[in-house]
């Protein structure tokens, strides 16, 4: 019968670490988003003023229905030829993309501290699972 030899430390790969896998897909994520955001943005002009086209359209219906005066919904529509100046100096989007990105850095960067903190402990000699 052999004595089986006792295990030595397994060398520290980031690879196995949770924290490099966030920060590389919260990278990639902020590349992606920096990829489509011109896109994005027509796209979700479209989409607003689709929403908000439909909602005034609502609004409309129920005035009818209440027996109040109609309203003429062209008189307050914008010209395509407008939507570039709107887009340019008017109201914000309702869904800014910019709330993905904070999202996403912040993810990145709380990885990256806490990869780092691993590599440092690694190197150091001490477990994170022996603390």
């Amino acid at each position: 019968m052999s004595v089986p030899e006792p295990s030595r430390p397994q060398p520290f790969r980031a690879t196995d670490s949770p924290w490099f896998w966030g920060l590389i897909f919260a990278v990639m994520g902020l590349v992606g988003i920096a990829m489509i955001a011109p896109k994005f943005s027509r796209r979700q002009g479209q989409l607003e003023r689709r929403f908000l086209g439909r909602q005034q359209a609502a609004i409309e219906r129920d005035r009818r229905a209440a027996g109040l005066p109609p309203v003429d919904l062209a008189d307050s529509a914008f010209e395509p030829a407008d939507l570039g100046a709107e887009a340019a100096g008017g109201p914000p989007p309702i869904v800014p993309l910019w709330t993905l990105a904070t999202a996403a850095t912040a993810v990145a960067i709380a990885s990256a501290i806490m990869l780092a903190r691993e590599v440092s402990r690694a190197r150091r000699g001490t477990s994170a699972i022996s603390r």
